[in-house]
């Protein structure tokens, strides 16, 4: 049922000069909806690391997570899931910190405290406080039940979001949401920013350190490899 690809934008990606992939996994399968905004950011994490990952394309306009497969890797029915080796972790945020604990190469997440708290915070605001807020079934749900246009309601999530991320990163931004390097921030607002922008159409005059830090992520071969278009489902 699913489509299996093997990541071919990785090999891209290391013909600029990233480094080896002889010490790096190849092991690792990624469950992954083209479109998923949530799927992006292991796409983008997963691409920064330099790691090597089989792509299985899951259908969710089709209604492939409702599939008895699928359900035995996630009973929420979401992607994205992803299988190291015996080991099988659903939703985003803990992909992302399961990652970041086993595979030590290019840190996503600053030694300072500090810091490290405040790439938490960004990473759970978009995990937990925007995007599950605009997501289509939601939104689908909303028109169905209520009898009014989403989109209106949609953006002003979105804004609310947004405004509390430029409070929060306005003292630590440099070329990055917290100063250098980029870090879990940056992978967990480039997508979110994106999808803001192209689906949602949010005016970023608004937010101007979001703004321009999307600027730079548009940029980076990284982000562009694992853009939806880029994505064998696509």
């Amino acid at each position: 049922m699913f489509k299996l690809v093997y990541f071919s934008n990785f090999h891209e990606l290391k013909k600029s000069g990233d480094g080896s992939t002889a010490s790096l996994p190849s092991n690792i399968v990624l469950y992954s909806y083209y479109d998923s905004s949530c799927s992006w950011r292991i796409r983008f994490a997963l691409c920064l690391k330099g790691i090597p990952y089989e792509y299985k394309a899951v259908d969710l306009l089709k209604g492939e997570q409702y599939s008895p497969e699928f359900e035995r890797l996630n009973p929420m029915r979401c992607v994205p899931v992803l299988v190291d080796d015996n080991v099988v972790v659903s939703d985003s945020y803990a992909i992302f910190l399961h990652l970041e604990e086993k595979y030590t190469q290019k840190p996503l997440l600053p030694v300072d405290r500090q810091l490290r708290a405040l790439n938490l915070q960004v990473a759970s605001i978009i995990h937990s406080n925007i995007q599950p807020l605009h997501m289509l079934n939601v939104l689908k749900d909303m028109e169905k039940m209520c009898g009014v246009e989403s989109k209106p309601w949609a953006q002003s999530i979105i804004d609310k979001g947004f405004l509390a991320l430029e409070k929060l990163l306005k003292d630590f931004v440099g070329p990055y949401a917290t100063n250098e390097h980029i870090f879990m921030a940056d992978v967990f607002l480039a997508p979110q920013i994106a999808l803001a922008v192209q689906r949602f159409d949010i005016d970023m005059s608004k937010f101007p350190t979001l703004s321009r830090l999307y600027e730079t992520y548009k940029v980076l071969p990284e982000f562009q490899a694992s853009s939806p278009q880029r994505q064998p489902d696509a």
